[in-house]
């Protein structure tokens, strides 16, 4: 690898936004396939957010009973809550007691990676990654809690692991149900791109020994897959370029689409992500430094984009954005 770790209320649009989406209207009109777009400079700044807003791979998924959980890489997995999408405290870390099971991945270190929140059947699933930097000695783990709160999380067990010998990076996961109730695993980081396995819903484990290619830069920088359904199309959101770098990091969102949940998935100039395709829809702009490590989500308002970003300082912080779609069905930030 070379790796990563790796809102607002509902409501009126807020008047510091009306703005934005004139800007966003410009970037969608502007974007290039593949480069940066020359009008990155037009890009909307992240939503008004307050309280514990430092995070890195953020996760978030809307309770069931109200409010917003976020998980994120740092330390036995650390928790946010916020009651409305714009104030987050923090609340703890999924495992208190350590995570034992991952030391073999992680050299003994706490850290672990990109955690990827989801509800299903009464229960918040949680995949994420245990490695350390640079190495493609990783696994992805599984862990479910009733309640999503510090400490309620029980280990699931191992999904699935990558060795130096393989041509993958088992890090980054990302949970999709598809539009037949099947379940599918996508991740992967550097190497020969991102990939996918099939998930067998009655334990939340792999299904079968079948590993699919779905994005790839030819080894090239690639991370942090994100598979969002949205009317006929499945889109797959992914970071290109570098992280963890501070306010030097060149992150940025790319996103290309699929009738298929296995793809294959193009950008919007039709070119192929496993041949390094893909459509920018946010990057470095102003203070707002190497945008990444996204996820999508349903709202009641709109579709949901959260990432982290780098202050000028360096510091990793949230980000929280609507998605709107243009009349040929792609995103964009506003």
């Amino acid at each position: 690898m070379f790796r990563s770790k790796r809102g607002t209320t509902a409501g009126p649009l807020p008047r510091r936004w009306v703005g934005a989406l004139v800007a966003a209207v410009l970037t969608a009109l502007c974007l290039g396939a593949t480069g940066r777009s020359s009008a990155a400079a037009a890009y909307p700044g992240p939503g008004a957010v307050s309280g514990d807003t430092g995070v890195h791979d953020p996760s978030t998924v809307k309770r069931p009973n109200g409010g917003y959980l976020v998980a994120y890489t740092g330390d036995n997995i650390g928790l946010k809550y916020s009651p409305d999408r714009t104030a987050f405290h923090n609340t703890g870390v999924a495992f208190p007691g350590g995570a034992s099971w991952t030391y073999g991945y992680t050299g003994n270190s706490r850290s672990l990676w990109a955690p990827d929140l989801s509800y299903h059947n009464g229960q918040y699933y949680m995949y994420y990654a245990a490695s350390t930097f640079g190495s493609n000695h990783s696994a992805i783990f599984l862990a479910t809690s009733p309640s999503g709160d510090p400490g309620t999380w029980t280990n699931r067990g191992l999904v699935i692991a990558s060795q130096t010998s393989d041509n993958y990076n088992a890090i980054d996961p990302n949970l999709v149900v598809d539009a037949q109730g099947r379940w599918w695993l996508d991740f992967g980081s550097f190497w020969s791109g991102i990939k996918m396995v099939a998930i067998d819903p009655s334990t939340g484990l792999r299904a079968d020994t079948t590993v699919r290619s779905v994005a790839g830069r030819g080894g090239g920088p690639i991370e942090a897959p994100y598979i969002f359904r949205h009317g006929d199309y499945y889109y797959l959101y992914v970071s290109f370029d570098y992280c963890c770098r501070g306010a030097q990091s060149t992150y940025r969102i790319m996103v290309g689409r699929s009738t298929s949940v296995t793809g294959p998935y193009y950008d919007r100039n039709g070119v192929a992500m496993t041949s390094g395709g893909g459509t920018e829809i946010l990057a470095s702009h102003g203070g707002i430094h190497g945008p990444g490590g996204q996820g999508v989500f349903a709202d009641t308002d709109h579709d949901i984009l959260d990432y982290h970003y780098y202050a000028d300082n360096g510091t990793p912080l949230l980000g929280i954005n609507w998605l709107g779609y243009d009349s040929a069905g792609w995103p964009y930030v506003f």
